[in-house]
Formats: structure tokens, sequence, C-alpha cells
């Protein structure tokens, strides 16, 4: 395919306006490298290419597009994945550039190819594709062009192209006549047959959609049927996938209907002899309990819940622990005390650290639901013994969870059993688990209020400051600017900036590096005057230090402190009178790095 780029008539005014011609020879010229490109070597080349379809389709125009367009890039199928990806994506978007909905056919042929080959990413978007194309599609369309491409797919020779038409039967469905829903009927239900595990499994994965364009008259027949077939499936990869068509399928049927017709297979699945379909259902156990309702839930589900939470497999139990708050929304008061919880209480020593720390993360969630008494009773001692759990993240994962935990059961039994845990983290050998305690510390403080923490914690949050690792340290100055928010400039200038200060005098420059950085953030919660009478002094002090470190640490925090002290107004007038002198004498300084610094904050000033 060729762009004549000379091929433009000329107007009759071309004499008296000739610079109107250059954007047009500029733009045509434009759109022949890029169709040249579309057939370049370079991968990279036509992939770039290929993103700017849009572009070569505008200029070459609808009919350009249909007839020269679209069959070229039908030849080019035999691309990279990566190229067949793009060309797959930017073909469900040209329909405007074709003429509008009425020519949108003509875009299925490169898509159809494509929805057929062997990577599995680019089969997917390819589907996606071809569903919003037929979204535009008349009935006529739909019947002539997009029926005879899905039989093509559903019976192709390959299995790729059968999974990706599995894809396509919801979109289509809905929009079609009775008698094309019959054939469409026909024809997925061999799919759900098919030799092919994969077409099975894909097969199962489309039911969930599927099933809700269905007429409910004709849902026995047709996804129930199905659902069945595929849940009796010998593969437990086709099996599990029939897990959340259960749940969009038992939202469809009545009371009655559901315990004809879906409960039986709940309860296999439930049992499956697979560790990888009960972890499925058991992932889902809240969402397919919701679809059945209450009514059959309260008879039903609560002992394979147990079951699946005492499952041999920890991943299984895993999953179950995560659904234990969710499920107990669903039944009475009695049956959490008397049946749930004990499972609880063997999941605290499970020997499965991840289920530990599932059941740790949502715990807390029983607590409003059994009330203050029956927590203070059976949960306490279980939020207890977790915050003393070998596992960082159980321990994590229950302070993380502290607010609720605490309007549970109170701060003071509360920080009697926290401060020990809190502790041992704060000293564990992986940093991340360090930094990760750090972030919960701002909330810490508003459950415990001023008082008890700075009996209790600032000595710890000052030790930060100090850790061996800088992520820690400017974790622990950004912690420090929180607490001054949460408790105030008053309560910041006597409790914490007194030991910052004393850090000016370390020997270590490191130290004294950490300081500047402390006072500068701390700052932007700090009142003007704590700023004017605490902070800026002792960081002027240190633009003399014989560290050229800490002398363009001093350059950068007065960079900052100034936007800080002209938005208060610079009642005092120390941008001009204090750090704009110190800023001009640390840009003749005999360091590169310090003037560098010293510079830049003059020039943004």
């Amino acid at each position: 395919m060729e762009v004549d780029a000379q091929a433009v008539p000329p107007t009759e005014y071309m004499d008296e306006d000739p610079v109107t011609m250059a954007p047009v020879q500029d733009e045509l010229y434009s759109v022949a490298v890029l169709i040249d490109e579309l057939k370049h070597e370079d991968i990279q080349l036509r992939l770039n290419a290929m993103r700017k379809l849009s572009t070569i389709a505008e200029a070459l125009g609808p009919e350009r597009t249909r007839n020269e367009l679209v069959p070229f890039l039908q030849e080019s199928i035999d691309d990279d994945d990566e190229v067949l990806l793009a060309l797959a994506e930017e073909l469900g978007k040209l329909t405007p550039l074709v003429g509008g909905p009425e020519f949108a056919h003509t875009l299925l042929a490169p898509l159809e190819n494509i929805a057929a080959v062997e990577e599995a990413t680019v089969r997917e978007r390819a589907v996606i594709s071809l569903c919003e194309l037929a979204s535009q599609l008349s009935p006529k369309q739909l019947t002539e062009h997009f029926m005879a491409l899905l039989k093509r797919l559903s019976m192709g020779e390959w299995f790729t192209s059968r999974t990706s038409a599995t894809g396509l039967y919801a979109t289509v469905y809905q929009n079609s006549t009775k008698e094309l829903q019959a054939e469409l009927t026909n024809m997925f239900s061999q799919l759900v047959q098919d030799d092919s595990p994969m077409v099975r499994r894909a097969s199962a994965k489309a039911l969930s959609q599927l099933a809700g364009k269905v007429a409910l008259e004709d849902i026995f027949e047709t996804s129930i049927l199905w659902f069945h077939k595929l849940a009796q499936d010998d593969q437990d990869s086709v099996r599990l996938l029939t897990v959340e068509s259960l749940a969009a399928l038992a939202g469809l049927l009545t009371l009655e209907q559901n315990i004809e017709h879906l409960l039986p297979a709940f309860k296999s699945l439930a049992d499956d002899k697979s560790w990888r379909v009960r972890y499925m259902v058991a992932s889902k156990y809240v969402e397919i309990s919701q679809a059945f309702g209450e009514t059959i839930v309260r008879e039903h589900f609560t002992t394979a819940f147990i079951n699946l939470l005492r499952d041999p497999e920890g991943e299984v139990r895993t999953a179950a622990a995560s659904q234990v708050p969710g499920y107990a929304t669903l039944v009475e008061k009695s049956v959490i005390l008397e049946n749930l919880l004990p499972c609880v209480r063997d999941l605290v020593t499970d020997e499965n650290q991840h289920a530990r720390a599932a059941l740790a993360k949502e715990i807390s969630g029983l607590a409003p639901i059994v009330g203050q008494e029956a927590t203070m009773e059976f949960l306490l001692p279980t939020f207890l013994q977790q915050l003393t759990d070998e596992f960082p993240d159980v321990r994590l994962n229950v302070i993380s969870n502290l607010e609720v935990i605490n309007r549970a059961i109170g701060i003071e039994r509360l920080s009697q059993a926290l401060l020990p845990a809190i502790v041992e983290l704060s000293e564990d050998k992986q940093w991340r688990i360090r930094l990760a305690i750090i972030e919960y510390i701002p909330l810490l403080a508003k459950q415990f209020g001023a008082k008890f923490f700075e009996e209790k914690l600032l000595g710890l949050c000052m030790s930060w400051l100090r850790d061996s690792v800088y992520s820690i340290r400017e974790a622990a100055t950004v912690n420090l600017k929180k607490l001054t928010e949460v408790f105030g400039g008053e309560w910041a200038k006597k409790a914490i900036i007194p030991k910052v200060l004393k850090m000016s005098t370390e020997l270590k420059y490191l130290y004294r590096m950490i300081m500047v950085s402390a006072l500068t953030t701390m700052s932007e919660a700090l009142p003007y005057e704590i700023i004017n009478d605490s902070a800026l002094p002792t960081i002027m002090k240190l633009a003399e230090d014989p560290i050229p470190n800490i002398r363009f640490s001093v350059a950068k925090s007065l960079e900052a402190l100034v936007p800080l002290l002209k938005q208060s107004g610079d009642k005092a007038g120390l941008v001009a009178g204090t750090v704009k002198p110190a800023l001009v004498k640390l840009s003749t300084d005999a360091d590169g790095d310090v003037k560098f610094f010293a510079t830049r904050a003059l020039e943004s000033e």
C-alpha cells in the first residue's frame, strides 16, 4: 500500500496562498513514513506505527482505510506478539474512521485472525476489541458477519480459536433474535464438551458472564446444564473456574430453585478432592453465601465453612480465614460464638504463617459484630496472642487494625499488650519491618494521647533518627512531622525539638545531617514563632560546619524554609535578614555541591 504525497489537487488560489500547502504535504509525508514503518524490519518502528493507526486511517479517509489499510493489516498477522497486541487494541477504535457502525464489520477479519494466535494476552485483547465492535453492529450485521466469524472460531481446528470464541457469546447473545440464541446455545454446548481442557476452562470462565444474558425461562436448559457439566469435569483447573459461575447463577434463582439445582453442586465443590477447587470456594465464600441468601446459608453453609477453616491445606485455611468477618454478618451470634470462634482460636496457632497473618488482618472485624462483652471474653486473648506471634506480618496486621480493636477493648488493656510488640518490631532485623511500624506510630499517638505517648514511645521515635538504614532515618523525620500535626506545635517545642537539637553537637556528621532534615521536615507543621525561635537558629549555626555535606544540607533546608516563612508573613524579616545573607555566603563556598545548592536556593527565592 502506497500513499502518493504529491497527489494533492492544487487549489485555484495556489499562487496566492502557497503557505497552506506545506502543512498538507508534511502531513502526507508523515503518514507515508508511518505506512512504510508498518512493514519495517525494526520491531520498535512497527510497534510505534501500529499505535498510530488512527492517524493513518484519518489521513487515508474511510474508503481507502476499508479497501487498502484493513486488508494490508490482515496480511500482517504473522508478526511479533507485542505488535499484534497493539494492532488488536487499535482495531477496536477504528469504527469512526472506516465510515461508522455501518462499516464496522470490515474490521472483523483481522481481529478474527489475531484471536487465533498462540499468545493468550494477544487473543484476550482481540476478544475485547471484537466485543466492542459487536456492540456497535446492527442485527443484520450480527447475523451476516459476526455469526459467521463466531462459527469459524468455535469450530476452529486449533484450540486457540475456540478459547477465544467462548469470550464472545455473552456480548452477542443479548443482542440476538430467538433463532440466533438457539443456534448460539448449541454452539456453546459443544465448547463446554470440547476435548481440549483449555477450551473447557475458557467456557467455564465465560459462563459467569453468559449466565446473566440468558432468559430465566431458558436458564435450566442452558446455563444450569453447562454449569453442572463443567463442575463435574475431570480437570480441577476447569472445576475451580465454575465457582464464580456458581455465585452468578445463585443470584438469579429463587430460594427453592437454588436448593434444588445449585446447593448440591456447592457442597460438592466445597468438598472437592482438589485443594485448588476448595481454595477457590473458600476465597469466594462470602460472595457465594450472599448470592444464595441468609436462609440457605444459616441452614447449609456453616458446616462447609468450618471444614474449610480446618482444611488440611494451608492455602485453603488462609483463604477461609480472610472470609470470617464477612461470613459472620450472615449468621446468628450464637453460631459465631459456638462454631466460628473455636476455629479462630485454632487458626491463631496454625502452623501456616500466612493463615495466621490472614486471620490477624480480618479478625478485628468480628469485634463490632459480637459486641464488647464477647470481645473481652473471647477475642481479647486472641488479639494478645497474635501480638506475640513470631511472624512479623501477624503482629503488623493486628496493629494496622488498632482503631477497631481499641473501640472494642479500651486503651488501657490495649496499651499493656501492644507496647512490647511495638518495641520488638522496632528492633526487627529486617529494615522493611521497622519501616512499616513507623507508619503506624501516628495512629498509635492518636489512640494513646500525648502524655502516655511521650512517656512510653517518644524515646523509640527518637532512636529511629540514628538507625543505620537511610530509609528508616528519613521515615523517622516524617514521623516527627506527623506527630507534630497530631499533638500540635507547642507539644513538639517542649517534647521533640530539644531532643532533636541535641544532635547538633554529635561527632558523627550523619546525625547532624539528619537533625537538619528533621527540623526542616517538622517546620511544615510548626508555627512561624517556633521556627524563628528554635529551628532556624540551629540550622544557621551549622552553615559554618566543617563538613561540606552538612553545609549543602543547610542550603537545601533554607531553600525549603523560605516558602514556609513567606507563607506565614515573615513578620520578623527572616528571609531578607537571616536566610538570604547565609545563602549568599554559601554560594561562594569552596565546595561545588554547597555552591550549587545555595545558588539554586537564591534563584528560587
